[in-house]
């Protein structure tokens, strides 16, 4: 019988913290976590990812990721990572902007037949803008969106667009999107 993993994911040097906490089937795979953090945090999938846990060690897709030693994502089950609570494993996306999420097992759940799953609890911040530059690229363009005296505020506001709030968390939206994750899959890992 398959256990539910409570997952808590923070996009490390994040201040204040991004963050979400979500339960997932531990007889998925690794593959399928990628698709769920996708979705929880509020990425496009556009880039390349790997989990990376001891030193030097890592799950991702090995034909994408040249290193010699790859756990494939699609074969590698979470219920042989992830077998006692507290255990942390990162999740790296966009190697270019390095968004570093460090991910904490909370508790091993006993199934709740009546709950779909994926299941996104709560979180807190919005996702920051793809290919922003990283955190702190991110944080740089909040300025400029913000500051409506910068010379670039208004090429900001047309590419973020004028709706973003940076503290707004949509969790509806967020358990729309996992009832089906895997079309998160754009073919692209």
């Amino acid at each position: 019988m398959s256990k539910i993993l409570q997952f808590k994911i923070s996009l490390k040097r994040s201040n204040p913290k991004i963050w979400r906490r979500f339960q997932i089937e531990n007889n998925l795979m690794f593959f399928d976590l990628h698709l769920v953090i996708q979705g929880v945090m509020g990425w496009t999938n556009t880039h390349l990812y790997q989990f990376v846990y001891e030193k030097n060690s890592y799950i991702g897709n090995p034909e994408m990721l040249d290193y010699y030693d790859v756990s494939d994502d699609k074969i590698t089950e979470l219920s042989v990572f992830f077998d006692k609570s507290k255990m942390k494993i990162l999740y790296e996306y966009d190697f270019g902007d390095d968004w570093v999420h460090e991910l904490v097992l909370e508790k091993i759940l006993d199934k709740n037949d009546t709950q779909q799953y994926p299941i996104c609890l709560e979180g807190e911040l919005a996702c920051p803008i793809e290919d922003s530059g990283g955190i702190f690229g991110y944080y740089n363009l909040m300025e400029k969106y913000n500051n409506s005296k910068d010379d670039e505020n208004s090429d900001t506001v047309e590419w973020v667009g004028e709706d973003f709030n940076p503290e707004f968390f949509d969790i509806e939206s967020v358990n729309e999107i996992l009832k089906d994750y895997k079309r998160i899959d754009l073919g692209f890992n």
